[in-house]
């Protein structure tokens, strides 16, 4: 098999930081901490009170020194500084007016730096970018995404550019050393039926959501929500309920929080945007990402991605949706067939049905059916462990591709001494459930010093992309750096049993 690895790379660059609230009480870097919890602070108005007490020659000094350290690792540092003065405004005592620069210095008590990828950078997936203009014949422009790690081992999702060459070579855009981070749109629409219907799947629907939400409409904002949940507990406080009550408004606003969208400045590069967690079931982390462009029916094309959300004790199964990499809508998916990880969507409907692989057991390779992208009720396993290299799992490395012979899909395996290996298999074009051939061998595996890294003895990737008659392979080197591989898409097939 004509397999061949790539020289491009892409290691850990600690250099890029992002600029993320400070939650100074728990001492922690929390994604989804709110203002009010930050007034409600005791720490708050003493930190607060001693900034207060500089004098506006102290104030005028000490930032001068807080901008010459910082001012060049981020964008518009000082308008993320009046931000967070935002956030803390409320808790100033009544004096006179205060001054611009004692704004910003009280807003950058309350930031911290964060190393995205000190820890790890791995499990890529890859797709064409949206903008293909200006490039040499047979060349194509790609987005890869990339699961970045760092401090208390939070992932989050970073993307890098490039260009592949009609001679497959690999041509990595340098990104530059910022980072940056979307905002959530309060203003989003929350669709009550169908946030109804993800608190039935989740067993958390009751007469008490249902008031709550009644409250609502049938599509009110989220902003909306948050303030019609605050009425309902502060109409109902000190009731014989108030347990339920309470219990119902935090799960009834958990889940839609964990159901958001989240944008980013146009200006911003894409290699500068960092989807980082930013609800309440991701805090812990956004992990593989498998990102896939979709062909609607009526020829129109979207990206979506299939990742898992963890918050510490357990996971959710989530879905992104974007058509240009600026605005991304996240939803959780529900029905019993996502309860697992490894999800991984179909580049196209088929025989006009959503189609998605996954694993159910943590074992074996399953795939499901649904006529709603966001609700998966069946699936059935349709390939178990059978060679050396897999006896433990087996699981998909990220969407199909649509190839003349059947869904030509990468699997990874784990082995002896938890080694994971890339190997494929095919699926029948117009029945996907039918296996009609895999890899006896791997097709990528750990070697030389591939072998040492993050998580030693693992090549593991979220995502391929065809080109001209080739497969381009991102993959991830032991959870430390990025490497490609390149292989003919028949070589591989042939290698099939």
């Amino acid at each position: 098999m004509q397999l061949n690895k790539s020289d491009a790379m892409i290691r850990p660059d600690q250099t890029r930081v992002l600029l993320r609230n400070h939650s100074i009480g728990s001492d922690t870097i929390n994604p989804i901490f709110l203002t009010e919890e930050l007034s409600r602070e005791p720490r708050t108005s003493r930190i607060v009170g001693r900034v207060m007490d500089f004098s506006e020659h102290e104030v005028n000094q000490k930032l001068e020194v807080v901008l010459s350290e910082f001012q060049d690792r981020h964008r518009n540092i000082e308008e993320k500084f009046l931000r967070r003065f935002k956030d803390i405004e409320n808790v100033l005592p009544p004096r006179s007016p205060i001054s611009q620069n004692r704004k910003l210095l009280l807003g950058a008590y309350y930031l911290c730096e964060y190393s995205l990828e000190a820890a790890a950078l791995f499990n890529p997936s890859i797709v064409l970018h949206p903008d293909q203009s200006g490039l040499k014949q047979n060349e194509v422009r790609f987005i890869l995404s990339l699961r970045a790690v760092g401090e208390g081992h939070i992932s989050s999702i970073e993307f890098q550019t490039g260009i592949i060459t009609s001679d497959l070579r690999i041509v990595i855009d340098q990104p530059t050393r910022y980072v940056s981070e979307g905002e959530i749109d309060w203003d989003q629409v929350v669709d009550r039926v169908t946030l109804v219907k993800k608190l039935k799947d989740l067993g958390l629907y009751n007469d008490i959501a249902g008031s709550m939400l009644d409250k609502l409409g049938t599509n009110g904002s989220l902003r909306n929500l948050r303030f019609e949940i605050e009425k309902f507990l502060e109409q109902h406080k000190g009731s014989r309920q108030w347990g339920d009550i309470e219990k119902a408004a935090n799960s009834v606003f958990e889940l839609a929080r964990s159901n958001y969208d989240v944008r980013f400045s146009p200006d911003v590069p894409i290699s500068e945007r960092v989807i980082f967690p930013l609800s309440p079931c991701e805090s812990n982390g956004i992990e593989d990402a498998r990102f896939v462009r979709f062909t609607d029916d009526d020829g129109n094309i979207r990206y979506f991605a299939t990742y898992t959300a963890y918050n510490g004790r357990t996971i959710r199964p989530k879905l992104l949706e974007t058509d240009d990499f600026i605005h991304f809508r996240i939803r959780t998916m529900g029905g019993p067939a996502v309860r697992n990880k490894g999800t991984a969507l179909f580049p196209r409907k088929v025989n006009g049905t959503y189609v998605m692989l996954s694993r159910q057991d943590g074992e074996n390779n399953s795939i499901m059916y649904s006529d709603h992208v966001e609700f998966w009720n069946e699936c059935r396993v349709i390939m178990e462990p059978k060679y050396d290299w897999e006896f433990i799992q087996i699981g998909n490395c990220g969407s199909p591709v649509e190839t003349d012979d059947g869904w030509l899909v990468l699997s990874h395996g784990v082995g002896p001494v938890r080694k994971y290996c890339i190997g494929a298999y095919l699926l029948d074009k117009d029945d996907p459930s039918k296996l009609i051939g895999r890899t006896r061998e791997p097709i990528i595996l750990p070697e030389g010093d591939e072998r040492e890294g993050y998580v030693p003895n693992v090549v593991y990737t979220c995502g391929m992309l065809q080109h001209m008659d080739s497969l381009i392979i991102p993959y991830a080197k032991s959870d430390y750096a990025i490497g490609f591989a390149t292989v003919p898409v028949k070589d591989v097939i042939q290698r099939m049993e």
